[in-house]
């Protein structure tokens, strides 16, 4: 047995870190059970795990791709873009963050609103983008939420809006907050029109955004587990000095509590959309 002793482990961290010939990205680790996927799997699943059925943010071109009919989807307010008019600046200038945002995602702002068609019937969609800081509504996003209410109101057409975000952007300061207002104010133009009103709420949807217009809709529609509330769980606990619920503010234990309406996957969310959206308008949804 003594000859197995002496057998020594190979000194991997002395092994040569070469160029090899595999591509990287084609595997990711699932933030949430931990099994290893394909990428390409995971993006033909609409960026949900086969494993554990997490949900994946998704961008807004990712999103109108999925709720949209291919080749409908005409944007409107693409030339609005954010500026400083705060003069806003921390560690770095709010012009720097808003052009690292441009680069990361090719969008002048955080949301991306037009209108298409779903399964046939015309809709006025608002989709927030969270690659964009955070998702955070600052002028130009309330501006676009409301431009998407006040286009299904011109076109007495339904309207939707997905909301990502991690509330309003500090860096616009009280211009952002007015935002809650505005886009308010337009949804209740499209309630006294009895025209359809459908919020998606996806992880995470909080802050500015969740006090206003994202919880305004005539049908209320999460995500599975995301992440819903005004403040986040942290924060509360700290400020209450209590231990939350397990679950607290997730999708699932808002529906138990009758904050939201129904919880819908990611792959079913089109269908259920269209579906709601025709009881709700019968004759303007046609």
């Amino acid at each position: 047995m003594g000859h197995f002793h002496q057998v020594k482990n190979p000194k991997l961290k002395n092994l040569k870190k070469g160029p090899t010939n595999t591509p990287e990205g084609l595997w990711k680790k699932c933030v949430s059970c931990g099994e290893i996927m394909q990428t390409e799997k995971l993006e033909e699943n609409a960026q949900v795990c086969p494993y554990c059925d997490h949900h994946y943010r998704l961008g807004a071109a990712e999103r109108l791709d999925l709720l949209c009919d291919e080749g409908t989807f005409q944007e409107h307010g693409s030339e609005l873009a954010s500026t400083n008019p705060l003069q806003f600046t921390d560690k770095i200038s709010y012009e720097e963050r808003l052009k690292s945002a441009y680069k990361k995602t090719g969008l002048r702002d955080g949301t991306v609103c037009g209108v298409g068609l779903m399964e046939g019937q015309p809709v006025a969609y608002a989709i927030m983008d969270f690659n964009f800081m955070g998702g955070s509504m600052g002028v130009v996003t309330g501006e676009k939420v409301a431009l998407a209410m006040d286009l299904a109101f011109e076109k007495k057409i339904p309207c939707v809006v997905v909301s990502c975000s991690g509330g309003a952007r500090m860096q616009e300061g009280i211009l952002s907050l007015m935002q809650m207002a505005k886009t308010s104010a337009s949804r209740a133009r499209l309630k006294e029109a009895g025209l359809p009103y459908v919020s998606v709420l996806t992880d995470p949807t909080t802050g500015g955004c969740a006090a206003s217009y994202a919880m305004l809709g005539d049908l209320n529609i999460a995500e599975p587990k995301a992440l819903i509330g005004f403040a986040g769980p942290r924060v509360i606990e700290q400020s209450i000095r209590q231990t939350l619920p397990e679950g607290f503010q997730r999708s699932e234990f808002l529906k138990d509590h009758g904050f939201i309406d129904r919880i819908c996957h990611r792959k079913s969310l089109k269908k259920e959309l269209s579906f709601f959206l025709r009881l709700l308008a019968p004759v303007a949804g046609t």
